[in-house]
């Protein structure tokens, strides 16, 4: 399954140049990969609330195109891999307008509880098991 989020660009996130800082795709992948948890009925309060945490193990990030103020970007998430225990998402950050690829993005998470102890959502919590299974 792949989730589809749109954000705009705003002034603060770009540099000197007027381009969009590279620091500021983790932040946008971020926000993709909570939408897509949220759509599943997986938000990170209730994550939390049954003391489950997403720590990123990893980020692999290829940069294609800029962007600057006011653009619009379509970041297209799904899962490509899942254990139970870990977990990796893709991304494809396209310019709205343009249909110009703007990024290519891999983060790697495992799950973990509240001590930051790794679990396996497939005895620790079935029902989120069976939501993540269903993005394969």
């Amino acid at each position: 399954m792949e989730y589809i989020f749109e954000r705009k660009i705003n002034y603060y996130e770009t540099d000197k140049m007027g381009v969009v800082h590279h620091s500021n795709y983790i932040r946008y992948l971020e926000e993709a990969r909570c939408e897509l948890l949220n759509s599943i009925g997986m938000p990170f309060a209730l994550l939390e609330e049954k003391g489950i945490t997403i720590p990123v193990l990893g980020v692999n990030c290829e940069y294609k195109h800029h962007v600057t103020f006011d653009d619009v970007i379509v970041i297209k998430v799904s899962m490509k891999e899942y254990t139970g225990v870990r977990i990796t998402m893709q991304y494809n950050v396209i310019e709205k307008k343009t249909g110009e690829t703007v990024l290519l993005a891999q983060t790697k998470h495992c799950f973990t509880n509240k001590e930051l102890r790794p679990i396996n959502l497939k005895k620790y919590e079935p029902e989120f098991n069976k939501k993540l299974e269903k993005l394969l």
